[in-house]
């Protein structure tokens, strides 16, 4: 149904569970919807994500540092500290990507 070397959509996501279901679209956009709202709370709260065999999004804390203007090399700019999300893949997700051809990717 998609492309592999393109991005996958929240649209696409909604399709390919309709297809596989024949659930109506407009509450498979509300569920999908709501479930990323969860995924997004829990988050902004400073709270893991763990998915099983996909992966665990992990909320970690970047260290202020001081950072450089690419336009003026000169000029120190102080990052501050601030939450950063993280992606680790799980058990089954990493088998998965072990099998993809890395020469087709861009």
């Amino acid at each position: 149904m998609t492309n592999n070397l393109t991005n996958l959509t929240k649209r696409e996501i909604v399709l390919e569970i309709y297809e596989k279901t024949g659930f109506p679209q407009k509450e498979i956009v509300h569920t999908v919807q709501m479930t990323l709202d969860i995924v997004m709370r829990a988050l902004a709260e400073g709270r893991n994500v763990e998915l099983r065999n996909f992966g665990v999004l992990e909320v970690q804390r970047r260290k202020a540092r001081i950072g450089r203007n690419p336009n003026k090399p000169e000029t120190e700019v102080v990052i501050p500290e601030r939450a950063v999300v993280k992606f680790k893949s799980g058990k089954i997700l990493k088998q998965l990507l072990k099998k993809l051809d890395v020469q087709a990717l861009p």
